[in-house]
């Protein structure tokens, strides 16, 4: 008899502990898909009490970039989410072993009985009693194990949250970036067009006095050299602004004196639409997170059909009384006394009014409502990366025509030049020349930096983390 007790609670320790292995597994814990989000970029960030100290040498773009995923906020705020929700899973795993329950209470009674008697008589000093028990879920209509996976599905849902903050945190201060040195770019572009016109102003105002020219010349001259001014007051202060907000993405004070180094340069790209197309529906985390969206609330959905099944839980429990705190018998009517109990309870709720049916209806509905919202992304992201691809060809057409544009205006400029000082041109034939090499200059600058915003918007639109978009 004995070995045959032994032999049954070994098989129950080994049926245990097989539900544990597959419960925490994570093969079994999650469903099979067809993507895989990648991991963060970055894990464990740790933000400091005061501002971190500035770079003391010129930041590139890359370093720009790992500076802000290392330290900006709303990154660990978000990282700092998805431990919360390892922790849940972890927590949720705790449900399926067994429990230990202890208790220890005291009862005073006062009983009057006619005629008296001493087996009537309770305790002076009261009843003392302990127990312990010890509870094991044996069924509960799937509903740990569909608690489990829900909250181990949010945990990876989390973690591909931390994964689109990071390349969403990477657009933004590359985005920044080259902002800067496109103003950077116009402003230098400006002042040499200034120096142009200073120049002109200076040659039509000795020709004025000499009588070459005439006073108008002069005006005009004077007018072009103010609005270039005003021109590059502006394009000064945009590009002091992108610098305020890329030392605030990077974790600085906005009043930081950083020196960022970078030239705007067309760098090859030589994927085809097909490509970005399916690397995106492979790496995109936010089509990861709609997939276990889904998962999720089919979970959800078990959880609430939980209500359909009974309740099975094995216990053990023993209980101890006595007439002493110490449970020890004392005095005359002194008691002791000791129980113990092993056995199975069932509860079923076999009438709830419709209250379990139309739960598993509203969650069925919200599967549905999880489906539909996944196949509307994947529209929208095809939609995204096509007009992604688009915007960087349109930019790498407009960076050719105005390479030509520039030589051409450069050309120009220093004809209407040559031909004003020998007295064969206008003043307005130099000052119209000068305004279209500048605008020419402008127009490459902005071609240049849209090839490169619009490259990291489609990076980050196929899921993938380029840090350095300068280096080819």
């Amino acid at each position: 008899m004995k070995t045959r007790r032994y032999r049954l609670l070994c098989g129950d320790i080994l049926c245990f502990l097989l539900a544990c292995w597959l419960v925490t597994d994570p093969a079994w814990a999650r469903e099979t898909r067809h993507t895989q989000a990648a991991s963060p970029l970055r894990t464990g960030r740790t933000l400091a009490t005061k501002p971190l100290p500035p770079p003391t040498g010129p930041v590139s773009m890359a370093e720009a970039v790992e500076r802000a995923l290392r330290n900006n906020p709303g990154l660990g705020a978000q990282e700092a989410q998805q431990q919360a929700s390892e922790a849940a899973r972890k927590s949720q795993r705790g449900a399926f072993g067994p429990r230990l329950g202890m208790s220890y209470s005291v009862i005073k009674q006062q009983r009057d009985t006619d005629p008296d008697s001493s087996a009537s008589r309770t305790p002076e000093r009261g009843t003392y009693s302990w127990a312990v028990e010890v509870s094991q879920p044996v069924f509960q209509g799937f509903r740990l194990l569909a608690a489990y996976q829900r909250t181990a599905l949010q945990a990876e849902n989390d973690k591909a949250a931390v994964r689109k903050a990071e390349l969403e945190m990477t657009e933004s201060v590359q985005t920044e970036f080259l902002n800067y040195l496109r103003y950077e770019d116009h402003a230098r572009s400006r002042r040499e067009a200034l120096q142009r016109l200073q120049d002109q102003l200076r040659i039509t105002t000795a020709f004025y006095k000499v009588g070459l020219r005439p006073r108008l010349d002069v005006l005009q001259a004077e007018v072009d050299v103010h609005k270039a001014e005003n021109t590059l007051i502006q394009m000064e202060n945009s590009r002091d602004t992108c610098l305020a907000r890329l030392n605030t993405l990077m974790g600085l004070p906005a009043h930081s004196k950083i020196r960022y180094t970078g030239k705007l340069t067309q760098v090859p790209f030589g994927r085809s639409l097909e490509q970005c197309l399916a690397a995106a529906y492979r790496q995109r985390p936010d089509i990861y997170m709609a997939a276990l969206s889904v998962d999720i609330s089919r979970k959800s959905q078990k959880e609430v059909q939980a209500g359909y099944y009974p309740q099975i839980e094995a216990y053990w429990n023993m209980t101890q009384t006595g007439n002493r705190p110490d449970l020890q018998a004392a005095g005359e009517f002194g008691s002791r006394a000791q129980t113990w109990e092993v056995g199975a309870r069932a509860t079923w709720e076999v009438f709830q009014w419709g209250t379990t049916y139309y739960a598993d209806k509203q969650a069925g509905a919200l599967v549905t409502k999880m489906r539909y919202a996944e196949e509307e992304l994947k529209l929208n992201v095809g939609y995204d990366v096509k007009s992604k691809f688009l915007a960087v060809r349109e930019a790498a057409e407009r960076i050719a025509v105005s390479e030509k544009s520039v030589e051409q205006s450069t050309e120009a400029f220093r004809v209407a030049q040559g031909r004003y000082k020998e007295q064969v041109g206008t003043n307005f034939d130099v000052l119209d020349a000068s305004a279209n090499l500048a605008v020419a200059e402008a127009e490459l600058t902005a071609a240049r930096a849209d090839f490169l915003t619009a490259l990291a918007a489609l990076y980050v639109s196929i899921g993938e983390y380029h840090p350095d978009l300068l280096r080819p």
